[in-house]
């Protein structure tokens, strides 16, 4: 709704939004049968539209999720706009995209084949959301002069292989396993709290937060 405002603050809502949540519609693109540069330059006119065109001002927050508005609109440009746009270049707009990283194109690569546009956005959404929480967490723990600690137990959230037992690793920061564990459950909570705070964001109501948050994990897992 923010973003849908004609305002300065609402702009940069916007591109920070855009900035974030650019690659699971970039691999949406790309599985529906774009060569990898067309894809990027889909993308990137696609972000580009919606500051100049400001789509987002019919945005209803009664009328669905944030993330299926978004498809919806993305859906669209490429049915209509492509065509037309087709032979015009980038302009000098905000660029979300680095169409110089290799990395973006072996990252999709890595994806299973075989699987929808749709639920491929949708996981690639999830994937993003949870990656923003741990950015977010990070930048937490980072203004209180804890990262070193943020670094060692964010494997206690991200479900990385737990190689190091908490003995050692509350005698590497001077504490107790005891207080370790309490921080670690502290992260937790934390965590769960940033999480729910962004989904929230992106639904009509807060009664609709821990069904978002279900389909989300339910397409990281399918």
């Amino acid at each position: 709704m923010a973003a849908g405002d004609s305002s300065a603050p609402a702009q940069d809502a916007l591109e920070k939004l855009c900035r974030a949540y650019w690659y699971p519609l970039y691999v949406f693109v790309r599985r529906r049968g774009y060569p990898a540069h067309d894809a990027q330059d889909l993308t990137q006119s696609f972000f580009e539209r919606l500051l100049d065109k400001r789509y987002l001002s019919g945005v209803d927050r009664t009328k669905g999720k944030f993330r299926s508005f978004l498809l919806a609109a993305l859906e669209h440009f490429l049915a209509n706009d492509w065509r037309r746009n087709q032979a015009q270049k980038r302009g000098g707009g905000v660029s979300f995209i680095s169409l110089d990283d290799d990395s973006i194109e072996e990252q999709y690569l890595q994806l299973a084949g075989g699987t929808l546009p749709e639920s491929i956005f949708e996981r690639q959404w999830a994937a993003t959301l949870l990656e923003q929480v741990l950015l977010q967490l990070r930048a937490e723990f980072a203004a209180s002069n804890k990262e070193a600690l943020f670094e060692a137990l964010k494997i206690f959230l991200t479900g990385e292989k737990q190689t190091t037992a908490y003995a050692e690793l509350a005698a590497r920061f001077g504490t107790t396993e005891a207080a370790l564990k309490m921080a670690v459950s502290r992260m937790r909570h934390r965590y769960g709290e940033i999480l729910r705070e962004e989904i929230a964001k992106t639904v009509s109501s807060p009664d609709q937060v821990e069904d978002e948050l279900r389909a989300l994990f339910a397409a990281l897992s399918g």
